[in-house]
């Protein structure tokens, strides 16, 4: 690359070649930008000048990225993380703050973990906005894309930019409406009875069912919901039953028995995370801090800031 013949290759170029390559459209690229089409193909086109190559060519109705746009990816996310942690910006004061701080988690941590935090928020920080999303089973792209500040799961993506903390332990159990029925007594007796079974609205099933999957052990599901929340209501007055985390004992499904799992299933952590482009942003280290210190609470523990 003639470094005559190129253009400035400054945070917004960057950051557009990014948004195509992960949206795979131009128009898409644009509303996450929040620009015009055209001002992302007129950046596309600088970027083609300057680096030589094609980028994205059209496929079908669609466009792909070449080879050196894939291979460039990376380099290019790593320039805009190192641009973003030169700077941490203003000081950062709760009480003044404003912006909207989004947590992607399913309704078993939101409902643990987040009530907290939000009074954590309105004492300390009010004009901090909490905004929760559904996380599913989270992927890296969830963080990488901005989707999400932060994610609170059990399931952490195998990326290194990715970083990690262990809020809480837990297991998960049997629940069942003891007005209706006894504790499932043996492996045989659980297989045979009525289940409610989860299935997230974005599609997955939970780990609990791969693992039943992966032992060749098979249970009829009467009724599969799309989040725990919808386990009361069928559980209730019913001889069903429901396998789900411990902790719900406490509110989500306090007023049902519950028993252990009538064969070997591992406890599980719940983690906090987040990018590492992060890692050290004032504001974000407050938040997560605060997110652990509920945890703790719940854990009865003083556990070191993050």
């Amino acid at each position: 690359m003639n470094p005559i013949d190129t253009f400035n290759l400054d945070i917004r170029s960057l950051s557009t070649f990014i948004a195509v390559l992960d949206e795979g459209s131009v128009s898409r690229a644009a509303v996450r930008l929040g620009v015009s089409q055209s001002a992302v193909s007129h950046t596309l086109d600088r970027l083609r000048q300057a680096l030589g190559d094609a980028l994205f060519v059209k496929s079908g109705r669609g466009i792909v990225p070449t080879r050196y746009a894939v291979q460039a990816g990376p380099h290019v996310r790593q320039i805009l993380d190192d641009l973003h942690s030169l700077s941490s910006g203003p000081p950062f004061t709760p009480a003044t703050a404003e912006f909207t701080f989004t947590v992607a988690a399913n309704d078993y941590q939101r409902d643990l973990l987040l009530p907290g935090l939000l009074s954590v928020l309105r004492r300390e920080a009010p004009g901090i906005r909490l905004q929760v999303i559904p996380s599913g089973i989270p992927t890296a792209d969830m963080l990488r894309k901005d989707l999400c500040d932060l994610i609170l799961s059990p399931h952490a993506p195998e990326a290194t930019d990715i970083m990690q903390r262990g809020l809480m332990a837990d297991r998960m159990v049997v629940f069942y409406d003891p007005a209706h029925r006894q504790a499932p007594e043996s492996l045989a007796d659980y297989l045979q009875a009525d289940h409610i079974g989860i299935l997230f609205g974005t599609g997955e099933k939970t780990a609990f069912e791969g693992s039943l999957s992966a032992r060749g052990l098979t249970r009829r599901t009467a009724v599969t919901v799309s989040n725990f929340s919808g386990l009361p209501g069928f559980l209730r007055e019913t001889n069903m039953l429901a396998t789900a985390p411990m902790r719900m004992s406490e509110h989500l499904l306090k007023d049902f028995a519950w028993t252990h799992l009538p064969f070997d299933y591992k406890p599980f952590t719940m983690l906090m995370l987040w990018h590492k482009r992060n890692q050290n942003d004032p504001a974000h280290r407050w938040i997560r801090n605060h997110v652990n210190g509920v945890a703790a609470t719940m854990n009865s523990l003083v556990t070191p800031s993050i």
